[in-house]
């Protein structure tokens, strides 16, 4: 499965993955996801919000019990984000059946469509308007850089966008979501263990920077008549740095536009995108209140107009401390015995679909250890022997949950 989904959307010459919601790649990507559930024999659909399931048992049935992942992808990002969970979802299933067991509960297999936002700027778009986090109207006014809407993107791929909106019915039938994903950071490398559970996913958001100047001719315009916007931006940027170290928090400038995008001309416009994560919702305000002010000082002494706009906002998730206990049961007494060893329990700054459902649906997550830390870039990495356990991890859990 694993190299069948590899060259998807592979750019040849950064490495990385270039899996864009509603593109070409994205679309051969979901017909992978389909090829994989008919081989199984499990029953195929798409929702009204282009996410796909694949069920073993009714997919009317009640408390049923879901596992799964994204396969879109951040510009040039690794190959173990989001796929190593919907990999390691079918291959559980493998195992699960090479074990004869028998599922008492409703099973599938999910993926979720636009989990990173990387065309339109929103994260988890799929999972947000099943869960009713994300409107109708809103979503119709997503547009990527080229302008292109969501629904046109959607209709261009072959969806209906018109169809698009809360699945509460859906959700209701869910009694629990698992989702495994590659670990973002070094915790379990550090600790030793290939395997962890997540406690809680820190608070986010992304905050839009829109530094107006006035463009005019690098080459003949005084430094003392200019207005700028691209000075003040940079030191925005340093503001965030500091702001961040300050109060423990997260903090990136990670996308800007520039208009008109000259070599040999001074902005107009400079737009930046800050993105930012707290152990809490105190800190993360106190980071963002903190760039926001800075920005807005360099920009008073500059002459340069600021507007700042929250494009997007996910409250702390704490998965329910039920299930996330029940898988540690679980994992610590496989085989009918207490292994000695308990399950590493970590917090995580990214955001994933199984935060957004977390609000409906009972959710909890495994990571798969991560040796360099490195994510949403070529560079991720998982050991095959790790990727193992996660998927055996990921079995033992399926059928603690679903099976007799």
């Amino acid at each position: 499965m694993w190299k069948e989904l590899a060259p998807m959307g592979r750019h040849p010459e950064s490495g990385g993955y270039r899996r864009y919601a509603w593109t070409a790649a994205d679309g051969d990507c979901r017909v992978w996801f389909r090829a994989q559930a008919e081989a199984r024999g499990l029953v195929y659909e798409v929702d009204r919000n282009g996410n796909q399931w694949a069920w073993l048992g009714d997919p009317l049935g009640d408390d049923a019990v879901v596992t799964g992942s994204h396969l879109d992808s951040v510009p040039d990002g690794g190959a173990f984000d989001g796929p190593l969970g919907v990999v390691s979802s079918f291959a559980a299933l493998d195992e699960l059946r090479r074990r004869g067991a028998e599922f008492t509960r409703p099973f599938a297999i999910t993926n979720f469509g636009d989990e990173e936002g990387a065309r339109f700027g929103l994260a988890c778009v799929g999972s947000r308007l099943a869960a009713g986090q994300l409107t109708v109207e809103k979503a119709h006014q997503l547009r990527d850089g080229d302008g292109i809407t969501l629904p046109q993107a959607m209709e261009a791929a072959g969806y209906d966008p018109d169809a698009i909106g809360p699945d509460p019915e859906r959700l209701a039938r869910i009694g629990a979501f698992v989702e495994l994903h590659v670990e973002q950071g070094r915790s379990l490398d550090l600790t030793g263990d290939p395997v962890g559970i997540a406690s809680a996913i820190w608070p986010h958001g992304r905050w839009r920077f829109d530094f107006r100047g006035e463009a005019n001719h690098a080459g003949t315009t005084r430094l003392v008549d200019r207005r700028d916007p691209m000075l003040t931006y940079a030191e925005t940027v340093l503001a965030a740095r500091r702001e961040a170290q300050l109060t423990g928090a997260l903090a990136t400038f990670g996308k800007i536009a520039v208009e008109p995008n000259g070599v040999n001309a001074i902005p107009s416009l400079v737009r930046g995108w800050l993105d930012s994560r707290a152990a809490d919702q105190e800190t993360l305000d106190a980071v963002v209140t903190g760039i926001e002010r800075a920005a807005r000082e360099h920009a008073e002494r500059a002459g340069i107009d600021l507007d700042v706009v929250r494009e997007s906002f996910t409250p702390v998730v704490e998965f329910q401390h039920a299930l996330r206990d029940e898988l540690g049961k679980i994992l610590t007494g496989r085989g009918g015995q207490d292994t000695g060893r308990t399950v590493p329990v970590l917090g995580t700054g990214a955001g994933h679909d199984a935060g957004i459902l977390s609000a409906s649906v009972p959710t909890a997550m495994l990571f798969v250890r991560n040796p360099t830390g490195i994510s949403h870039s070529p560079a991720e990495h998982a050991a095959e022997d790790d990727c193992a356990a996660g998927v055996i991890a990921l079995a033992d859990v399926l059928e603690g949950l679903a099976c007799s």
